[in-house]
């Protein structure tokens, strides 16, 4: 019988999966000396979307709080997310890039990468594995489960077998959906414990109600390390408390040995500080048995939670979960965690808010479909991958093959912009947030003697001055946004403001009239007042080219006076993090274009006009 290792998870997967990954990292500092003092096997704190959320929604950078959090954790196992080949980003990168990533992480002060690939895909995990060991730091290889006709427990033996042959130090059953059972839990552990000598770590989320019996089955059946969460952020979508597994094996020879008191000061923290992130909690607080069916995650039911309350549609919840399972079906089965989560979630919701299945597509969808991301476990539907990408030929190689060394483009590109490899690596992510982020940064800390220099006046133009604002208002921080659509050129365009990443309508009169409250809005639309008249026509023919969910511009293919084909590219979107091709309804002749990149557009406006021939 061995000693049960604890992964406290309240710094990272505990608040994803609560209030969609939005703690700041002030909130975390105050109990990280208490945090370090427990004797936890490691603090999860990076990685995941903590990235991604730090620079789309927070405006913290994600390398200074990794650098804050590892001068307050001197004693403590930094542990990390890495999504193999994908890194924190949504697409693969070329293995200078993956190498490079490692190594700042490393160097930064992360001690231990748990690595996973979304499509189980060995191929995707082995560059990064690599770059671990080459920095002397622990390489935790992920098995990510999940129940399909096509998975079973020798399948996941053997990806085991392969990660121990590649030098992982532990192994880990990464449970995102929850959908161990007791008994399985068991017959897997135990099959796994006969087949690998490294520890075995499980992962398993709260959401269906069964892991805190999945855990106990597992330190049975020689698990020896376990995933939980405080329960300040525990249970639920998130994860079994810690407090609940410490008194449960307490006095057993699989206890862990950790003080269940000192724990009851964090609990008391985190309960307090998770009141300010109100307006990002998961309607998902409790046992959903549906997660057995749809397979839906943690980390993604709040995320999808709150991106349908962004898009005015979160009645529609249990339509899209229903729609989930039959696109995972036609994508062969692949296990739900990012980024096939977001891939899969965001066309189930497509194809409902379209009312009618792969009308639109996500870019994202089609490489999934040409091998882009690995082997789908599964059989593809061919009739979806047909109407999808046509006759294009599908990856059957490792997708990084194909992909030429990245950095030295990255530093060229980002030259004016990125100070450091961490902010080239930042860009590398993600290359349109990344880029705002780093130069509204850069604007933000320009000394007064820099504002008279020519370099400045470039640096802090009308395209890069501040727009968004943190405001602390009775002990709460907010993050205000301002945006207006429209052309950015315009005298008279309409405003809105965001408030911690949930968009109110704003009619402004004059732009300093907009006024602000605690943003406690109860989702009521703010009035000021606002002397414009220019927002883009509503749709009125066939031709109106629209969208079907709010989101940015990032490509404009269409100009006037070109001829177009019914199905051609018009637009390319971003929403809920994906990419969407947005194509003529019809053919004709492109007579107007009322966007241009970097527009925030929505679902009632016409973004390209076409005149039938």
């Amino acid at each position: 019988m061995a000693k049960t290792l604890i992964s406290e998870l309240v710094l990272r997967d505990g608040h994803q999966s609560m209030i969609a990954t939005r703690m700041r990292t002030d909130d975390m500092l105050p109990m990280c000396a208490k945090l370090d003092s427990i004797g936890f096997w490691s603090l999860e704190a990076w990685g995941g979307a903590t990235f991604d959320s730090c620079v789309r929604f927070l405006k913290e950078d994600p390398w200074e709080r990794l650098k804050i959090l590892r001068k307050a954790l001197p004693n403590s196992r930094i542990q990390m997310l890495l999504r193999g080949q994908n890194l924190l980003g949504y697409r693969h990168y070329s293995d200078d890039v993956v190498r490079e990533f490692v190594k700042k992480s490393a160097s930064n002060g992360i001690d231990v990468f748990r690595i996973f690939d979304a499509m189980n895909d060995m191929r995707n995990l082995r560059v990064s594995i690599e770059a671990v060991k080459k920095a002397g730091k622990h390489a935790e290889g992920c098995i990510s489960y999940t129940t399909s006709p096509v998975h079973d427990i020798p399948q996941f033996v053997l990806l085991a077998a392969e990660l121990e042959a590649l030098g992982c130090d532990t192994i880990c059953i990464k449970d995102m959906a929850g959908l161990l059972t007791p008994y399985s839990t068991f017959e897997l552990i135990k099959a796994l414990r006969a087949a690998i000598s490294v520890p075995i770590h499980l992962h398993s989320h709260a959401t269906s109600g069964l892991s805190g019996m999945c855990f106990l089955k597992a330190v049975e059946a020689g698990a020896t390390m376990l995933d939980t969460c405080n329960s300040s952020f525990g249970e639920g979508a998130s994860h079994t408390s810690t407090e609940s597994i410490v008194a449960a094996l307490q006095g057993t020879p699989y206890d862990t040995g950790l003080d269940l008191g000192a724990l009851q000061e964090i609990t008391a923290y985190f309960t307090e500080v998770r009141k300010k992130y109100w307006q990002f909690e998961s309607a998902h607080t409790g046992v959903d048995t549906r997660v057995l069916v749809n397979h839906v995650p943690g980390g993604m039911i709040s995320n999808l939670s709150n991106q349908l309350k962004e898009l005015d549609a979160l009645s529609r919840m249990d339509e899209v979960l229903d729609e989930i399972p039959r696109v995972r079906e036609d994508m062969g089965y692949p296990p739900l965690v990012t980024p096939t989560s977001q891939i899969v979630g965001t066309q189930a919701v497509l194809n409902v808010l379209t009312g009618a299945r792969y009308k639109s597509v996500t870019n994202e969808v089609k490489n999934y479909l040409l091998g882009h991301y690995g082997k789908a476990p599964g059989k593809v539907n061919e009739q979806i991958r047909k109407m999808a990408v046509g006759d294009a030929e599908v990856v059957t190689c490792r997708p990084a093959d194909l992909l030429e060394n990245e950095m030295g483009r990255l530093k060229a590109d980002s030259e004016t912009f990125a100070k450091s490899e961490e902010d080239v690596l930042t860009y590398a992510m993600f290359p349109d947030i990344g880029k705002t982020f780093l130069q509204e940064r850069n604007a933000n800390t320009l000394k007064p003697e820099q504002l008279l220099t020519k370099e400045a006046a470039a640096t802090t133009s009308e395209r890069y001055a501040p727009n968004e604002f943190k405001v602390t208002l009775h002990g709460e921080t907010f993050l205000i946004k301002l945006t207006g659509s429209g052309h950015r050129g315009e005298t008279q365009r309409p405003f809105y403001v965001s408030v911690d990443g949930i968009s109110e309508e704003v009619i402004v009169e004059t732009l300093n009239e907009i006024e602000v409250s605690d943003g406690k809005s109860n989702g009521k639309k703010k009035s000021a007042k606002a002397e414009s008249n220019s927002s883009r026509p509503r749709p009125s023919h066939q031709g109106c080219v629209t969208t079907a969910m709010p989101g940015t511009i990032v490509d404009v293919k269409a100009k006037v006076g070109d001829t177009v084909e019914a199905g051609d590219g018009m637009l390319v979107i971003e929403a809920m993090k994906m990419e969407n091709e947005i194509q003529a309804p019809q053919s004709g002749v492109v007579i107007s274009v009322h966007v241009k990149k970097g527009d925030s557009v929505a679902p009632d406006e016409t973004l390209v006009e076409i005149q039938c021939n």
